[in-house]
């Protein structure tokens, strides 16, 4: 990108894209933000971004524009339409959508964008609110790869790393994938500290056989440190991944690939989200195990 196209968007600044947004600006973009809620605003503008009226304000002239929006309704709503972003933006600009929706929805965007002259990059970001003021997000990007080339200044702003995966839905499939390993995962993970709780291990000490097992994978590392001091504070909540799990299993339905242990997933983020626990962490799938062999808290 060049010092002239350094005008960008972002729409929707909530838990990832605020803290994505004040990477950008403080790699020396102009940023200019949208959001529907107040107080998103409010912080926007004390962290130094410029705030528009409209959607349609925020992209006028953009070199490019970021969304961040929480599922498929937000997106098609908006993005598409006579008075959607896509319609405001200009041509010959470049759209990068960083979330996690359903290719359906982001096929329609592409068909919207393609109408419109737009470059559409699909570039779902993984890794969590946690982390994304530290810059170590990583993103799985497909569409126009000139459009990837001229954005990788951008990416580079607020993304360790980006994987480029083709010119279509590609990075879509790529982050259904991740999510559904880390769904399972998190079952497994609990399944596992049931049965060694009921065979007479201590809490700490099962933790510290996973950390030093050959299942030690950074996904169950970066679980077993909250999970010692039974800190179940979302950093992606039981609601989230069990609206992820309706997208993977929309998206096994589409293509023909049975998800029996996805199915399987989802019931148990449905029982978390039904018995109060949908703001809570996704590893609360520990909980939920406990409850059901009957297990207390550990001692600690």
């Amino acid at each position: 990108m060049t010092d002239t196209s350094k005008n960008i968007a972002f729409i929707g600044i909530g838990k990832m894209g605020l803290p994505m947004s004040a990477l950008v600006a403080k790699a020396g973009f102009a940023v200019t933000a949208f959001d529907q809620s107040a107080a998103r605003i409010n912080e926007a503008r004390a962290q130094g971004i410029a705030i528009a009226a409209s959607p349609a304000e925020a992209v006028s002239d953009k070199a490019a524009v970021v969304t961040s929006l929480p599922d498929d309704v937000a997106l098609r709503g908006a993005l598409l339409g006579p008075t959607g972003v896509i319609a405001a933006m200009a041509p010959g600009a470049i759209l990068i959508e960083t979330s996690t929706v359903s290719v359906e929805a982001s096929t329609d965007v592409a068909a919207a964008a393609q109408a419109r002259g737009i470059a559409y990059l699909r570039a779902p970001v993984s890794g969590n609110a946690s982390i994304v003021h530290t810059g170590t997000l990583t993103c799985f990007v497909s569409g126009p790869n000139d459009a990837f080339e001229n954005a990788k200044p951008l990416f580079a702003a607020f993304t360790r790393a980006q994987t480029y995966l083709g010119p279509a839905e590609e990075a879509r499939y790529a982050k259904l994938s991740v999510n559904l390993m880390i769904a399972v995962s998190a079952a497994m993970m609990a399944e596992s500290l049931a049965l060694a709780r009921k065979g007479g291990i201590a809490w700490q000490d099962i933790l510290k056989v996973l950390d030093d097992s050959a299942v030690a994978s950074p996904m169950v590392k970066y679980k077993t440190a909250p999970l010692r001091t039974r800190d179940f504070e979302s950093t992606f909540s039981c609601k989230q991944m069990a609206k992820d799990l309706d997208l993977i299993l929309g998206a096994g339905h589409a293509v023909g690939v049975p998800l029996q242990l996805a199915a399987q997933v989802r019931e148990t983020y449905g029982s978390l989200v039904a018995q109060g626990d949908g703001d809570t962490d996704f590893i609360a799938t520990v909980k939920h195990l406990e409850r059901l062999s009957g297990l207390g808290e550990p001692k600690l």
